[in-house]
């Protein structure tokens, strides 16, 4: 059984990841701490854990084989590498750090101790992935020429209830999160399109303020090595929009709206438009595969490769809306 401590609260998704490792049997919640003492004295009630104010304590009890990190992006770095230091396997919510030094110092750290880190990418393991990937593989759409992925939602847009909309105000803390939209829902576009694109190449960025302090709605083109063109769009100010994954080619085109996948391609049903029924077997998800890999020593389909390129399009996407151009890479 690995014993986990949770780090923090700060994140949206870490009751999701709690919930998780609840249902799993190879795995259970030891210990919480929290930035916050009272949020995580809080969680620590629900969960019928006991709560440690101090994080080196936690870090150092030899009962803890890992840990779950859900604090804010700016704490990564400082909490992961002292976690690889006492030896705790890493679990961690997207993106790793703010730039790609620091995720360099981080799994420096991670490979020096020898423990197991993924960071939750999880549109890499489901159905639409696996479509995407399939078209790909068994060449439907020739050669890749550009991707459009859109991932929206209205967080940002107020309420009577919730003036700065339902996302949490620290959300829109840019020193803790990093940015706004792109930097946190964008990520689920940007390492899409970069594992179907390849390497990236140049980005050109427009992060716009719309409501907050923070961008809020935005899009990135990015230029890749392989000569795909990829159009990644999020935002916190859209209502009822889909996600959506378009792959274009020489000989076919895949659109995914939501779970209806359609595709037309020469290859395909005699080149006729045609949706697709029959859902893919998924892969696991990534907390599944962080447990197996500390269990088994599997090798994780989430790649550092992945985590790397996520950070580097964002990283880059800032300076270019900051100075208003194309960046070479």
């Amino acid at each position: 059984m690995i014993k986990v401590a949770l780090l923090s609260r700060w994140h949206v998704h870490a009751d999701d990841y709690a919930r998780d490792i609840q249902v799993n049997d190879d795995i259970s919640i030891s210990l919480v701490w929290d930035e916050d003492p009272k949020r995580g004295e809080n969680w620590a009630s629900e969960l019928n854990v006991p709560f440690e104010k101090d994080l080196q304590k936690v870090l150092s009890n030899p009962d803890i084989d890992a840990v779950v990190v859900n604090t804010p992006t700016s704490m990564h770095k400082e909490v992961m590498i002292s976690a690889a230091k006492h030896k705790k396997h890493i679990f961690t919510e997207k993106v790793l750090a703010f730039t790609v030094a620091e995720s360099e110092e981080i799994y420096e750290a991670v490979e020096d101790a020898g423990v197991k880190l993924i960071v939750s990418l999880p549109r890499l393991t489901d159905n639409n992935y696996v479509y995407a990937q399939k078209a790909i593989d068994e060449g439907w759409l020739g050669e890749l020429t550009t991707i459009r992925c859109r991932f929206a939602h209205n967080g940002a847009v107020a309420t009577g209830n919730n003036p700065v909309g339902w996302l949490p105000e620290r959300f829109f803390n840019k020193d803790q999160a990093g940015g706004g939209a792109m930097i946190d829902l964008g990520a689920h576009p940007i390492y899409l399109v970069n594992r179907f694109a390849g390497k990236p190449r140049a980005v050109y960025a427009r992060l716009e303020q719309y409501t907050s302090k923070v961008d809020d709605n935005s899009a990135i083109l990015v230029d890749y090595d392989s000569g795909v063109l990829g159009i990644i769009e999020t935002s916190f100010v859209s209502h009822g929009s889909p996600f959506q994954l378009e792959l274009y080619g020489t000989e076919g085109s895949l659109l995914i709206s939501e779970n209806e996948v359609q595709v037309n391609s020469r290859h395909v049903n005699q080149g006729k438009s045609t949706m697709m029924e029959q859902e893919l077997p998924t892969l696991p998800l990534p907390m599944v595969q962080w447990i197996s890999a500390i269990q088994s020593g599997s090798i994780p389909t989430i790649r550092k490769e992945d985590v790397i390129n996520l950070t580097l399009v964002n990283q880059v996407a800032f300076k270019s809306h900051e100075e208003g151009r194309r960046i070479e890479l």
